[in-house]
């Protein structure tokens, strides 16, 4: 039983440009810890994140580059996250940057109506008020995600490791 993660870029026309990363998720793991690869061989790491605690609730995940080099973390604000979900995301040498679901009635219905936990989702994410990244989870069979980054110094590898945790770890 695992999560399975594909990363696609996407040309200017809005067409998909290939694969960037790929990731599988233990479920029910001990210890959450994702690590992005740069194909389905899952032989050349790209980035991971990994849990700094066991205990799920606000826990902080740092993201390392391939070497283990960290690249920044991101936690859940718990106590805003009752009703909807919210984010932290720090990158070395910049602000905090808060995401929190845009449409507080879809956060609600989602936690507190079990059979609507498949509705769509839309995070956005800013720093110092201003758009820093956005994540949409869109209609489908299968859980498909689009990210848009914003803030054009925000460290791309950051961004895709806080939108692969959303979906592994958004019903936790």
């Amino acid at each position: 039983m695992v999560n399975q993660y594909e990363v696609h870029a996407v040309s200017p026309d809005g067409q998909e440009a290939g694969i960037l990363a790929f990731a599988q998720q233990k479920r029910m793991a001990f210890k959450e810890q994702v690590t992005l690869y740069t194909d389905d061989t899952k032989q050349t790491p790209l980035l991971g994140f990994k849990a700094r605690q066991v205990i799920d609730l606000g826990a902080t995940y740092d993201v390392t580059d391939a070497n283990g080099q960290p690249i920044g973390l991101f936690r859940k604000n718990f106590a805003a996250s009752l009703l909807r979900s919210s984010w932290v995301v720090e990158q070395p040498g910049y602000g905090e940057i808060t995401g929190q679901e845009r449409n507080q009635w879809v956060a609600i219905l989602r936690r507190f109506v079990d059979y609507l936990s498949w509705l769509p989702y839309h995070f956005d994410f800013t720093i110092q008020g201003r758009p820093a990244f956005s994540v949409v989870r869109k209609w489908g069979l299968r859980d498909t995600y689009q990210v848009s980054i914003h803030d054009q110094y925000l460290d791309r590898r950051l961004v895709v490791a806080m939108a692969v945790a959303l979906d592994a770890l958004q019903s936790r």
